[in-house]
């Protein structure tokens, strides 16, 4: 397998997964799961590419929704039996050859595992959200003062 087909295969699973679910994915949101600017083969114009993309998505929304759509198409697949689990490991096991925005949509960075742990957004998020809430606690109490 190599890469274009590597992708071919994961786009079109999340594609599969996004139609069983009535999700919208547009043909940019899955021209975009083959961006890389290391292998023309799979992406001949990463600029381009970007660029369109950045001009109609928020990446952070797009990048979960991905996830999630990769996640539930892998537990789709790990019912189907044995080859296409065999399949989905073979694309990935060729991706991580490379540097491919695709195993960052899936979490597939650390070493073949899943990333763990909430995004580094999610948790600037959080901190903010505590940060008015103790604002706004101690406006209370000085008001009482």
């Amino acid at each position: 397998m190599n890469t274009k087909q590597a992708k071919d295969f994961l786009v079109q699973e999340a594609a599969e997964q996004a139609v069983r679910e009535n999700v919208p994915l547009s043909s940019i949101e899955k021209e975009m799961m083959y961006f890389t600017e290391s292998d023309p083969a799979s992406c001949p114009d990463p600029i381009g590419l970007n660029d369109r993309f950045e001009a109609e998505y928020e990446m952070y929304e797009y990048e979960a929704k991905i996830r999630g759509l990769l996640d539930r198409a892998h537990e789709r697949i790990r019912g189907e039996g044995a080859e296409a689990v065999q399949n989905w490991d073979e694309a990935l096991r060729t991706l991580k050859a490379g540097d491919h925005y695709v195993l960052v949509l899936g979490g597939w960075l650390n070493g073949g595992t899943k990333a763990k742990g909430p995004s580094r957004g999610f948790l600037w998020t959080l901190a903010v959200i505590g940060i008015v809430v103790l604002a706004a606690i101690l406006a209370g109490l000085l008001t009482k003062l």
